[in-house]
C-alpha cells in the first residue's frame, strides 16, 4: 500500500525544514488533535498513540541531509515506512511530500487506508503551518 500527500510549501529553507523534521520531538506538533500519547524514547525513536488506536513506535531508518528523512515502524507486526521528501524552492521556502509505504494483506489494507490517509494529510497540513 502506498499513500502520497500533495506537496506542501513550508516557509523555511530545505535545511531548516530538514532540521525541524530530524528533531523527533517536533513530530508532536504535527500530530492530529486526537493524539492520546506522545513520547520520545531516544534521539532515533518515538512512540505515539491516537485515541482508540494502539501505540506505534517509529524509528529513524535513514536520512539524507536537507532532502529526505525515512522513519519506519519499530515493530515487524506492521512493517511500514513514512518518508519526508524535501525540495528547496528558494532560500527561505521548501516543499515537503510525505509518503507512506507498507506491506499489508488486502483486508488490513482496506481497514487502515482511510485512517492512514487522514493521518498523513493532517501531518502534511500541520507541517505547512509551522513557522
Amino acid at each position: 500500500m502506498f499513500i502520497e500527500t500533495p506537496k506542501k510549501t513550508i516557509q523555511k529553507s530545505d535545511a531548516a525544514t530538514f532540521e525541524f523534521l530530524t528533531n523527533l520531538e517536533n513530530f508532536e506538533k504535527l500530530m492530529p488533535d486526537n493524539i492520546d500519547k506522545f513520547e520520545v524514547i531516544n534521539e532515533n525513536r518515538f512512540l505515539f498513540a491516537l485515541k482508540g488506536m494502539p501505540e506505534i513506535v517509529l524509528e529513524r531508518k535513514e536520512q539524507t541531509p536537507n532532502s529526505q528523512l525515512v522513519l519506519g515502524a519499530a515493530s515487524e507486526k506492521l512493517p511500514f515506512t513514512l518518508t519526508a521528501n524535501i525540495n528547496a524552492v528558494s532560500e527561505n521556502e521548501s516543499e515537503v511530500e510525505l509518503n507512506f509505504s507498507g506491506e499489508f494483506n488486502a483486508m488490513m489494507a482496506m481497514m487502515i487506508k482511510k485512517p492512514i490517509t487522514n493521518f498523513m494529510n493532517t501531518l502534511s497540513e500541520n507541517l505547512g503551518a509551522i513557522s
